[in-house]
């Protein structure tokens, strides 16, 4: 187990140090993990390694990638997000606007592709009134990753979530008779908007934007749409029993977005009558996270066989003890600063067994229901990149537009919004889980 430690640590610590070099940390980290177990060390393998992989989620990433990329293509949501500004009184209202409507996009949509298409919209906005981008963009950004967790699509956490768990999209809006992880999310989000309305209520110039963008083809918001509706049927479909179908059902949410992205692209390739949309998709494919996730579900299984998921449970157990409400506090606080400073996503990863040990533990022994852990731990994380300019990607691609348009922004500059944010939504979350969820 020492020796399968060491190894994880190297992991994490390279992939902190090197993250640009990341995917490949991860897949050099898994390779030498099937070394140590082929020779031995521990009941490790191939095959072990291979059937570890989760390829339900690496499909859904996939397919929801590239349809999200035909949906910006099309100019939808620069239409919706003007479509928005015409109809608030000011300056004030308008940033506030623009975060929730990034918020409700990025639901279902990438952080990151959120954060490309909706900051134009800021930033036109605030050169016209002459006011400072910079808490406009910050707002949009810090926006678009809390609503990550409120679906199974959201965020690469949440389809972790969703395939760890075994939850459907459904599940997430609502699970055995009571509400899901949505409804905190939502109560985060509308806390986060009296944060916005108080950190902008000087800004009171009347706005006087139009609607201009005119939409190029409607298929990949009907797409989008079709993409959430499918998502939600296939979670009343009934398990086979075994063979081709089980296989298929235990990769349908994969194969739905899959699907849909195929016949996005097929159609878009037949309009444009070239191989230039099938580009565009590919482009925008974030290989890196879909090679890191290969990865460290193989390291994951790895130090998972080799006890130290184990190790770790009991080390949160001994913390916490018997009490459900001080490992849940725990659990919630330790993801909040460890997501502040690193990726959130290696670290659901990794702590989505730990937290099912953890679970098991509890009432000596004889274990409980892990899920107000999970969407702690879950809540946690996604929203504790909101505290730094580093600690989700959507910041640094907001930060990233900023300085690309001449802007200058400080730390101080992003924690004077992050802070206040990010700790109104957790502390509104984190009592919303607790009273569903916790006291069952």
């Amino acid at each position: 187990m020492t020796l399968a430690l060491l190894v994880f640590a190297a992991t994490y610590l390279l992939m902190l140090r090197l993250q640009q070099y990341r995917p490949w940390v991860a897949l050099c980290s898994a390779v030498l993990f099937i070394v140590l177990g082929e020779a031995g060390v521990y009941g490790f393998s191939l095959r072990a390694a291979l059937q570890a992989v989760d390829y339900n989620v690496l499909l859904m990433m996939a397919g929801t990638m590239g349809t999200v990329a035909l949906f910006i293509e099309s100019k939808m949501p620069a239409r919706l997000a003007e479509m928005l500004i015409v109809r608030v009184p000011d300056v004030k209202w308008a940033v506030c606007m623009l975060a929730l409507f990034a918020g409700v996009i990025s639901a279902f949509v990438d952080n990151v592709a959120t954060v490309l298409m909706v900051a134009p919209v800021g930033l036109a906005i605030a050169r016209k009134l002459k006011i400072s981008p910079v808490p406009v963009i910050i707002s949009i950004a810090v926006s678009s990753n809390l609503q990550g967790a409120a679906t199974l699509v959201g965020d690469t956490t949440s389809i972790l979530l969703g395939s760890f768990a075994d939850m459907n999209f459904f599940e997430f809006f609502w699970m055995q008779g009571r509400p899901g992880i949505f409804w905190g999310v939502e109560l985060g989000a509308l806390a986060s908007l009296a944060v916005l309305l108080w950190l902008f209520r000087r800004e009171t110039q009347p706005v006087g934007a139009k609607v201009e963008t005119e939409v190029e083809d409607d298929v990949p918001a009907a797409l989008m749409l079709l993409t959430v509706g499918l998502l939600i049927a296939a979670s009343f479909l009934p398990e086979p029993a075994a063979g081709p179908l089980h296989t298929a059902y235990e990769l349908r949410s994969g194969l739905i977005c899959m699907g849909l992205c195929l016949f996005g692209t097929v159609r878009a390739c037949l309009r444009a009558k070239s191989a230039k949309p099938l580009g565009r998709v590919l482009g925008e494919l974030d290989c890196d996270t879909l090679l890191l996730l290969f990865g460290l579900f193989i390291v994951i299984a790895g130090i998972q066989a080799a006890g130290v998921i184990d190790a770790a449970a009991r080390l949160f157990h001994a913390v916490a003890g018997e009490s459900p409400f001080r490992l849940f506090t725990l659990l919630v606080v330790v993801s909040v600063v460890l997501s502040a400073f690193i990726d959130n996503i290696p670290y659901v990863a990794a702590m989505l067994p730990v937290v099912q040990s953890i679970a098991a533990l509890m009432n000596d022994g004889r274990g409980m229901e892990p899920y107000v852990f999970y969407f702690g731990l879950l809540t946690g994380a996604t929203l504790g990149g909101n505290l730094t300019p580093i600690g989700a990607s959507a910041n640094i691609a907001a930060i990233g537009l900023l300085r690309k348009n001449g802007e200058n922004v400080t730390t101080r500059d992003f924690l004077r919004i992050g802070v206040p944010f990010t700790l109104a939504a957790v502390l509104a979350g984190y009592v919303y889980l607790w009273l569903v969820w916790g006291r069952v």
